[in-house]
């Protein structure tokens, strides 16, 4: 992981922690995180969406094998979550891989990502976790508790 600096964990903690992508006001489409340019037609022309902090789980991936010092980190699950406006990756949170079904609802939370040392930066960002207070059973798809 490359290694975090202040200045620029800062310029970026709105979109981080608020779940803020951009809507290109040429073409219409959302993305996140936020870029310069819309990654579909180009254009300059945008401008920043708050995006819904609930969504559904499309698909995911559990990575087993994690690089240097995110051995104990291990398994991480990363996920494709639909939010209505736009899809994003994130890191899913507080479920077992066993736990997992696609389609299940999700929601946002700020969690811990990175910390350098006692005196370095914590960063937090936003994950994913299984709606609470909805059944995530197996079959027919999440169901209301």
């Amino acid at each position: 992981m490359a290694v975090l600096t202040l200045p620029g964990w800062w310029r970026s903690r709105i979109s981080r922690y608020r779940l803020v992508g951009a809507r290109c006001k040429d073409c219409g489409r959302t993305h996140y995180p936020p870029r310069p340019a819309c990654p579909y037609c180009g254009s300059r022309s945008l401008e920043p969406v708050e995006l819904p902090r609930d969504g559904v789980l499309e698909s995911y991936t559990v990575i087993y094998s994690s690089p240097g010092d995110h051995r104990l980190d291990s398994p991480v699950i990363l996920g494709l979550v639909n939010l209505g406006p736009t899809r994003v990756i994130a890191e899913l949170t507080d479920v077992t891989p066993e736990e997992l079904r696609t389609g299940m609802p999700v929601e946002a939370v700020i969690r811990r990502v990175d910390e350098q040392g006692e005196t370095g930066i914590i960063a937090y960002a936003v994950k994913f976790r299984p709606k609470l207070g909805v059944s995530h059973g197996v079959g027919g798809g999440p169901e209301k508790a």
